[in-house]
């Protein structure tokens, strides 16, 4: 247990890197008083531009990288048996620290881009299948909100998939941990983006246009 608070801690702890709230302090502004009041990418984007937006993209999606490269590190060689489960307590850890970083009264993003970084570095074939379906989303309905979800849902069941057919190379109790982790990831992004779903559900969603906003 005490491996799995440590991953949690790791990942919170680069999860405090806050981006778009750098980027923001940089433009003499807090970036949660503007737009959607989110620090996050999206947000970045609508409201600092292009730039700012790929930096707080780069900035978030790394930090996840990073945190679970740590844990493989230090895990690798003491707890190789269960090093995907330890994995995604970091990325866990990391959301976490994105979305409620404790040093700006737990208001931080919804923890998309830092789960981008999670995908990269946890499993590249999951990856890749959300990446796809996010760009087809997202060009044909502009919706980043949509895609981030659906790349969630997608990136679970895949997990699920991957795992049942002994993808992860771990016992049955820590694979079953595993997929149990990932879908309160799941829900934590659903709970983040209920504001969104709400909009779309009454078609008044904001859409983005390469770096510009519109209502639709």
């Amino acid at each position: 247990m005490m491996e799995r608070i440590v991953c949690l801690v790791i990942g919170y702890i680069f999860g405090l890197f806050q981006t778009s709230y750098i980027i923001g302090k940089i433009h003499k502004t807090d970036i949660r008083e503007h737009g959607s009041g989110n620090a996050g990418t999206t947000n970045a984007l609508r409201t600092f531009g292009k730039k700012a937006g790929a930096l707080t993209l780069l900035g978030d999606c790394l930090k996840c990288v990073f945190a679970i490269l740590v844990v493989k590190a230090l895990f690798a060689g003491k707890y190789p048996e269960m090093l995907p489960l330890l994995s995604l307590y970091a990325a866990a850890g990391c959301i976490l620290g994105h979305n409620f970083p404790v040093y700006l009264n737990f208001r931080g993003g919804k923890g998309i881009a830092a789960s981008v970084g999670f995908l990269i570095a946890f499993d590249w074939r999951i990856f890749l299948i959300c990446a796809v379906l996010f760009f087809v989303l997202f060009f044909t309905t502009h919706y980043v909100s949509l895609g981030s979800l659906s790349c969630y849902t997608v990136a679970l069941i895949a997990m699920i998939v991957r795992g049942e057919m002994g993808g992860y190379g771990m016992s049955r109790p820590l694979t079953l941990e595993m997929y149990g982790i990932m879908f309160l990831m799941t829900c934590l992004a659903f709970w983040r983006h209920r504001a969104n779903i709400g909009r779309l559900v009454r078609r008044n969603e904001n859409k983005v246009f390469l770096g510009k906003s519109k209502k639709g």
